[in-house]
């Protein structure tokens, strides 16, 4: 809260002064992009949990923290990551796959903001970063999925005349330990 003063002359030369309390509506604190490190991962996985809940499946998360330093390590997966006031605010979880038709891309696994921070650029700042990203490694394609109903993320896509194709079918198979 800033406290803003003003100063009034009145006729007989004495000054009168009136103090008005105001809040100042700050610009959103400064944010930075950056590569993942290990030491991120715990933050990171909160994020991933925190998108889970959004997308009313918290129960499908059987990974851990533990299990993303060892493949971050292992080079299985690479991390941006969005600071705002020394946090991790935001992610873009991302690997390299093959296109056999199209060549080299960049598969978008997780994309998330936390819900305290969205609306702040802050979604738009990492997906402009990871088309960075892709653009240097001299890939030509970055791909994702995102839910049919989850219309706040389409409308997020759409921004960047993303297609969407909806004559694929996603297959799976979980192979037990």
């Amino acid at each position: 809260m800033y406290i803003i003063i003003i100063k009034l002359l009145l006729s007989n030369d004495q000054d009168m002064y009136y103090f008005y309390p105001k809040l100042i509506f700050m610009l959103h604190p400064p944010i930075s992009i950056r590569k993942a490190t290990i030491e991120d991962m715990t933050d990171i996985h909160r994020l991933v949990y925190q998108l889970a809940v959004y997308e009313k499946a918290p129960e499908e998360v059987t990974t851990t923290p533990d299990q993303y330093r060892r493949d971050f390590a292992n080079h299985v997966f690479d991390c941006l990551v969005a600071i705002v006031d020394s946090q991790i605010v935001g992610i873009a979880l991302y690997f390299v796959a093959y296109s056999t038709w199209k060549g080299p891309m960049i598969y978008l696994d997780d994309f998330v903001v936390d819900v305290r921070h969205r609306g702040q650029g802050i979604g738009h700042q990492l997906f402009d970063a990871l088309l960075l990203e892709a653009k240097n490694k001299n890939i030509h394609r970055v791909k994702w999925q995102v839910l049919d109903w989850n219309t706040p993320a389409i409308r997020f896509y759409e921004k960047y005349n993303a297609s969407f194709d909806k004559s694929w079918w996603n297959g799976t198979i979980t192979i037990e330990p």
